[in-house]
Parts: structure tokens; C-alpha cells; sequence
């Protein structure tokens, strides 16, 4: 019983004739007579009755269509899932992300993505979080990683928290309790992300919240560079945790609890144009995010 077969019986007994379900297939009747005398021998049984008046349905029939309807409907929904498969590895996935986590979050997204998707080409944006946005928008890229955002034009599914942890040089006096009040943090030298970096905004505004004014010594665009600066002693930082994994796990920075303030995080969101239909290459990336995230990881989260 195959393919050819099922299809040839339910066209037949939807038009009660032999060759309107030729037509229909664009076969030859002879080829639909065919297929049906084939699928009699093998259910043993006769499932059409011809007659002047057109063709019916025996009792055989009857009782095979809902089943031959369903396989069918089977065989077609796994047909359009091998193709599925097959248009997503082909396909392209154009992806926007914010800084931050272009560098330290995205390289294991996609050591992930691609080990269910090899054959798809990937373009990635990066930049700060409003610039993919606009690119979102724009349909430039497909999606962005960003902070989670809010627009009547997209979709946010918020994925994971942004920790920023203060830390300093292991040498630091802090370093030897790991906890300091925010008073005395604000006394020491601040190094903070530059102005136009949303972490700026975030991190002055824990300061203004605690009531404190930071003694900042330095303002830098690179969190790479910010990290040697805290390792060399000229300063202390906050810092997305994610960014910090190596410098901590090898001892060359120590990270700081703040005793008397509330911890500093953010939501970082996957956005896509609402209006649009996601590709198939998008709606794989969606379901590889998902189910990193929802096995929450810890410290792999990040925003720009």
C-alpha cells in the first residue's frame, strides 16, 4: 500500500468517479484504476462499486476512508518536515547582536545552532542595542539579541538576566572580605563604560538610587580593556558576569559583593519584527535559544 494508492481512492471517493480523480491527479484513468484495483488486492476486498448512476463506496470502503484520510494526512505532514528540515539547512539566518554579547554569550549559541544546523549561513550584525533595533525594523537582520526592549513593532521573548558584579585586582582591600558597602565603593576609583553604552546609564543609576556620587576615573568603550585596567590596580568596575568568566576562574580578578544594595541585572530578549512571518531558519534559532535557556544556564547572559 502506498502513496499512490491512498491518494487515488480518497480523489475517487471524493468525486464519486474515476475520471474526475484523474483529472484531479492528472493521471490517465487507466493509472487510477490501476492504483485502486492494487489497493483491492491487498485490503482483500473491493472498496468501489461501479454502477450507471456513477461510483459509491462498498462497505469497505466506507470503514478504509477515515484510516486512508489520516495516513495521508500523515504521509504529508512528514513529507513537509523532511523538507522543512532540508529548506533550513540550506537557508540563511541574518542576526543582529548587541555587543556584549556578540563577543562572550553568541560564540556558544552558535556552536549549538550549528550543531542542528551545518548547512546554514549565518550573518551577524553587532552593535549597540537601539542601532539593532532599527535594523530589526528595517528587516536587515532576521532577529536581534539585545536588551529586552519594548516596541509595537516587535516581539520580545525575554531569554535570561544580565548580572553586572562589581570587581577589582585581587590585591584590592575588598578582595580580602569580597564584600564592601556601596559608600565605600563609590570612594574608590570608579572605571565605568563609556556614555554612550546603556551600561552607563544602568550603572549610574544604582549609584543615584544608593544616594552616593562615584569618583569615576575613567570612561572606556571596551570591557576587554576595562577588565586589564581593574587587573593592573588602576580602578575598580561593574561588569556583566559573563564577561569575567576566564579573569575569575583564573584569580586574576576577585568579585565583590555589595552589602547594602540591591543587585544589578537586566533582561536580555531575542526581537523580531511582529508583523512578519518567521523563516524557518528563524523559528530553528528560536527553538535552539529556548532550550538553552530554559535549562538555565547560569552567568552565560549578557546584553549590549
Amino acid at each position: 500500500m502506498d502513496f499512490g494508492q491512498l491518494e487515488a481512492f480518497v480523489q475517487v471517493a471524493a468525486h464519486r468517479s474515476f475520471s474526475r480523480a484523474a483529472e484531479e491527479l492528472q493521471l490517465t484513468q487507466p493509472s487510477i484504476t490501476a492504483r485502486i484495483k492494487a489497493l483491492e488486492r491487498e485490503l482483500g476486498d473491493e472498496v468501489f462499486e461501479r454502477s450507471s448512476r456513477g461510483v459509491r463506496l462498498t462497505n469497505a470502503g466506507i470503514i478504509f476512508l477515515p484510516h486512508a484520510e489520516r495516513m495521508l494526512q500523515m504521509l504529508r505532514e512528514a513529507k513537509g518536515s523532511v523538507e522543512e528540515i532540508r529548506s533550513v539547512q540550506a537557508g540563511t539566518l541574518r542576526l543582529g547582536s548587541a555587543l556584549t554579547v556578540s563577543t562572550y554569550v553568541l560564540p556558544r549559541i552558535l556552536r549549538t545552532f550549528y550543531s542542528h544546523y551545518p548547512g546554514v549561513e549565518v550573518i551577524v550584525y553587532t552593535g549597540r542595542s537601539e542601532e539593532m533595533l532599527n535594523l530589526v525594523l528595517t528587516d536587515e537582520v532576521h532577529v536581534g539579541l539585545v536588551r529586552s526592549l519594548i516596541h509595537p513593532d516587535v516581539e520580545t521573548i525575554d531569554l535570561y538576566e544580565d548580572d553586572v558584579i562589581l570587581v577589582t585586582n585581587p590585591d584590592h582591600p575588598f578582595a580580602a572580605n569580597h564584600q564592601a558597602m556601596i559608600e565605600e565603593v563609590a570612594r574608590q576609583s570608579v572605571i565605568l563604560a563609556d556614555r554612550g553604552s546603556s551600561y552607563y546609564g544602568l550603572i549610574n543609576n544604582f549609584f543615584r538610587q544608593a544616594g552616593v556620587v562615584p569618583n569615576v576615573v575613567m570612561e572606556l568603550d571596551s570591557m576587554e580593556a576595562t577588565k586589564r585596567m581593574v587587573e593592573e590596580g588602576l580602578g575598580i568596575a561593574l561588569l556583566p558576569r559573563v564577561c569575567l568568566e576566564r579573569e575569575l576562574n583564573l584569580g586574576l580578578l576577585a568579585e565583590v559583593t555589595i552589602t547594602n544594595a540591591p543587585a544589578i541585572n537586566r533582561q536580555i530578549a531575542l526581537i523580531y519584527r511582529r508583523s512578519r512571518r518567521r523563516a524557518r531558519t528563524v523559528q530553528a534559532f528560536l527553538e535552539v535559544l529556548l532550550s538553552i535557556y530554559s535549562e538555565g544556564l547560569p552567568g552565560e547572559a549578557t546584553g549590549g
